[in-house]
């Protein structure tokens, strides 16, 4: 249940993110990555770097995450600091070009905040892993096989749930953008709900 609600939340802070703040991803890095390279090629380097920069708040979010897990071995302190930060930046008024970098920082504490869940690692900011460890859960358990296998896929059911969770998040970003003046409010409440579970 917790990697599927953090998956929706990053699903509405790319949608929102990319809507609202410019085309740039919070969430999807690699997107903001293959953009950037796009613009780079384009020979539109201002538009290059605007991809790049959340890159290196998001990596920043990643590491401080890590530094409190280190400290506190709790995951619901990075959470928590996202839910506030996610929080803040919905009712605040912050210019598009801080917006989506204060978001790439939160999703950068998300995506190493809480990495396992029932002792299966699923990335909960990015889906292209998702997809690929779901294919080959289902091939596994269509085509048995009576080697090892070469690696192990744990729960497959957890795997489509993640994804399931980050397409649902990002039509319900969408969505919030059409009815709601703080989209974001609704993953900051979603947050604290997952630390609680």
């Amino acid at each position: 249940m917790q990697a599927a609600l953090l998956t929706v939340i990053a699903g509405i802070a790319d949608a929102v993110g990319f809507i609202t703040m410019g085309g740039v991803f919070a969430a999807n890095m690699t997107g903001n990555t293959v953009l950037a390279g796009i613009a780079a090629a384009q020979g539109r380097t201002l538009d290059a770097a605007r991809h790049l920069s959340p890159l290196v708040a998001f990596f920043v979010g990643a590491m401080l995450a890590r530094l409190l897990l280190r400290l506190w071995h709790k995951p619901a302190i990075p959470l928590l600091l996202e839910a506030l930060i996610v929080a803040a930046l919905a009712v605040l008024p912050v210019a598009m070009e801080p917006a989506v970098l204060i978001l790439a920082f939160a999703m950068g504490l998300q995506a190493a905040g809480m990495t396992h869940f029932g002792g299966t690692a699923v990335s909960t900011v990015v889906v292209t892993s998702t997809l690929a460890r779901t294919a080959e859960a289902a091939l596994d358990s269509i085509w048995r096989s009576h080697q090892a296998p070469i690696h192990p896929v744990a729960r497959p059911w957890l795997l489509v749930l993640s994804w399931a969770g980050y397409l649902a998040g990002a039509v319900i970003g969408a969505g919030l953008l059409q009815v709601m003046a703080v989209p974001l409010i609704v993953p900051a409440l979603l947050l604290v709900i997952v630390v609680f579970l």
